[in-house]
């Protein structure tokens, strides 16, 4: 489990670590998570939050390039063996499309482990549709999020009393967060000029695409029309997948050269679930490519701007308004946006219980690990 899937899959952690006497939880954390610059906040808030970590998994190759992913998948998969040997679990859960996680179901499925995967059959614009296929493809039990992707998992020849709509554990997840932020609380982490977020600010979250080869370009794209702008912006680190190291270079020669008189931008390397969830619901305007603007931000309305691919295909809300890798494009769609303002709450993605749906499917799950696939008539 990494800090962002914690993030979206407490409150099923929560019910799954209940004393349930027909489930009994095995927590893994690895990834990010266990990184210094995230595990000093992370791996705290998860034990304060009554978990206990059953093993962590050391699986991160630092370097920010495509070898270094391809190697950390596969020291996932290394790993992954003898933990999972170790605990023996009945079922392996999993969520999303990231390349540790088809190690961990490639490990699964060589132990005859049964397999259960939350978000299969999304598309997108990245390797991450053909990681998050794979992954549909090495599981028996697929939680979706939307009916589209229902179909899809079925079209790939899952059985479909096994494919179940249950809506996004993101979304869930947010739709119950009430926390309210203070004015300055952005300023008490992080580097660079202080923003008020009691006052219009943007959010911006843009992750590296790793089949795409001007990562660089793109982010300094998207500082100059920010910088351009003018707007109190609340900029964070991109996460660890190939090219975030000349996306993080860029942003660094930009907060060095900063100049006096312009808008302030505060750069932040993460913050707790409920703290990124309480400010996405106050912020003007999501700019990026994070799921994050096409999932939490649907359902709360917040005006959208996301830019490029990596998003490609996706479900979703009228929130988003899509922009191209050009400076000139990502400002008029954000002053677009801003002049909008927010829109109405959409349940694309919503669905009461989420959680609960998916513990209440669990203990019920067959246990089985050959899978046959399933003819389409």
């Amino acid at each position: 489990m990494s800090r962002i899937h914690y993030a979206r899959q407490k409150r099923l952690l929560e019910l799954l670590n209940s004393g349930n006497p027909k489930i009994e939880l095995q927590l893994v954390v690895g990834g990010s998570a266990i990184l210094e610059k995230y595990g000093e906040r992370f791996l705290p808030a998860i034990r304060d939050a009554g978990f206990e970590i059953h093993e962590t998994l050391y699986n991160v190759i630092e370097g920010g390039n495509h070898v270094t992913m391809a190697k950390t998948a596969g020291l996932t998969a290394l790993e992954s063996a003898n933990i999972l040997h170790k605990l023996n679990p009945d079922i392996v859960l999993i969520r999303g499309d990231r390349f540790e996680q088809l190690a961990v179901a490639m490990v699964a499925a060589y132990l005859n482990k049964t397999v259960a995967h939350i978000e299969g059959g999304d598309v997108t614009g990245t390797i991450d549709e053909s990681v998050r296929h794979a992954i549909t493809k090495l599981s028996h039990v697929h939680f979706v999020t939307n009916e589209d992707s229902r179909r899809r998992v079925v079209q790939m020849g899952e059985d479909p009393d096994s494919v179940y709509n249950v809506g996004s554990l993101d979304v869930e997840f947010a739709a119950g967060v009430k926390k309210r932020l203070p004015a300055d609380f952005v300023n008490r982490m992080g580097v660079g000029e202080g923003v008020d977020i009691s006052k219009p600010f943007l959010m911006v979250i843009q992750h590296p695409v790793t089949t795409e080869v001007k990562n660089r370009e793109h982010v300094e794209m998207t500082l100059q029309a920010v910088d351009e702008l003018k707007v109190p912006a609340v900029w964070f680190w991109p996460n660890s997948d190939a090219g975030t190291d000349e996306m993080a270079k860029a942003i660094r020669i930009f907060r060095e050269r900063a100049r006096r008189g312009n808008a302030p931008i505060h750069f932040v390397t993460d913050m707790l679930p409920e703290d990124f969830i309480a400010l996405l619901k106050r912020a003007s305007c999501l700019v990026g490519n994070s799921s994050s603007g096409i999932k939490e931000s649907s359902y709360f309305g917040t005006p959208v701007v996301n830019i490029g691919t990596r998003q490609q295909g996706r479900l979703r809300a009228e929130n988003v308004c899509d922009a191209g890798y050009d400076a000139s494009l990502i400002t008029h769609a954000i002053t677009a946006q801003m002049e909008h303002g927010r829109y109405p709450s959409s349940h694309i993605y919503y669905k009461p219980d989420t959680s609960k749906r998916i513990a209440e499917i669990l203990q019920q799950t067959p246990l089985y690990s050959q899978k046959k696939f399933f003819e389409v008539s």
